[in-house]
């Protein structure tokens, strides 16, 4: 198995039993389908057993695949364990925290409390993990974490602790190309537009996995819409761009600076009941939180409860 790492194999099967089907993983994985099947034939090849049931929905381990997952998990955990031994005998007298984050949020929330709070504690070190949601959350519920930073408390997992920032609205980006664009209108009034009709447009959405498609996705659902998806990206900047420049209609939380241009594109600030979102820092429940710690959080509530816009 030295070809493919136990943790990718982890990840993979994980994705598989969750989607029970393999395009749908691959996808959820940035990786292709042929490859992801490759690496699962390979794995059952040599340990000679089928790992995963695949002849009714919803895909199970098989009793052979059970041992293995177990083995697999064993191995990431070592390694965890491992690493951290490492960084305590390199850090012994320093404190680190380690935080999980979406890169793209991570650019906007980080620069608002970490400098002060570094300020305060120079000898603690923050190390990053920017990685997308399901990853940081799992990392954060076997302590591998300390802490996780992201959006929509309200879908994380009850073993975990959070505090947030408060709810905050989503904007639609409506450019030229759809037919709710209005002609040198820079902001749209509120709750004019029906969200159906916004879910029916071109679409430029944030990949698979982050917490804005996770709420997109449900308002699909809800509306029964087949959504028309022109590009996807995991980088909210680069959704806004691709938006901003004419090729379909973007839903950005009111955090990402957005310049009005209304001879391109309208801006509509979507009812805070119909789509919204909520900042947040997460931790394990039977986490004891240190005097450093409990700053870290102070000066995550303080710096972002007094924001309405983070530049871009």
């Amino acid at each position: 198995m030295s070809k493919y790492s136990s943790q990718d194999i982890l990840y993979y099967i994980d994705a598989i039993l969750k989607y029970s089907n393999y395009s749908k993983a691959a996808k959820s994985l940035y990786i292709s389908q042929p490859y992801l099947t490759q690496v699962i034939k390979r794995a059952e090849s040599e340990l000679n057993c089928e790992l995963i049931m695949r002849n009714k929905l919803p895909y199970r381990l098989t009793e052979q695949g059970k041992i293995y997952y177990q083995y697999l998990t064993s191995l990431e955990n070592k390694y965890s364990r491992l690493l951290k031994d490492i960084s305590d005998a390199s850090n012994i007298d320093r404190t680190v925290i380690k935080i999980g984050v979406l890169p793209s949020l991570g650019t906007y929330l980080l620069p608002l409390f970490i400098p002060e709070f570094l300020e305060k504690h120079p000898n603690c070190r923050i190390e990053l993990t920017e990685v997308l949601p399901e990853k940081s959350e799992r990392l954060t519920q076997n302590n591998e974490l300390d802490f996780w930073i992201g959006q929509n408390s309200r879908n994380i997992s009850p073993n975990l602790n959070s505090v947030s920032w408060g709810r905050h609205r989503y904007r639609a980006i409506i450019p030229r190309c759809c037919d709710l664009y209005q002609n040198e209108t820079a902001v749209i009034p509120e709750g004019t537009i029906d969200i159906s009709k916004i879910l029916c447009q071109r679409l430029v959405l944030t990949s698979k996995g982050s917490a804005i498609r996770k709420q997109i996705d449900q308002l699909l659902n809800i509306y029964k819409v087949e959504p028309n998806i022109i590009m996807e990206s995991t980088d909210i900047n680069t959704v806004l761009k691709l938006a901003t420049s004419n090729l379909g209609l973007a839903i950005v939380p009111e955090s990402v600076h957005v310049k009005e241009v209304p001879s391109k594109y309208n801006i509509y600030p979507i009812p805070i009941d119909e789509l919204s979102l909520d900042y947040f820092m997460a931790y394990h429940t039977e986490k004891k939180l240190t005097d450093i710690e409990n700053d870290l959080i102070d000066a995550f509530l303080t710096h972002g409860q007094s924001q309405s816009f983070i530049g871009d």
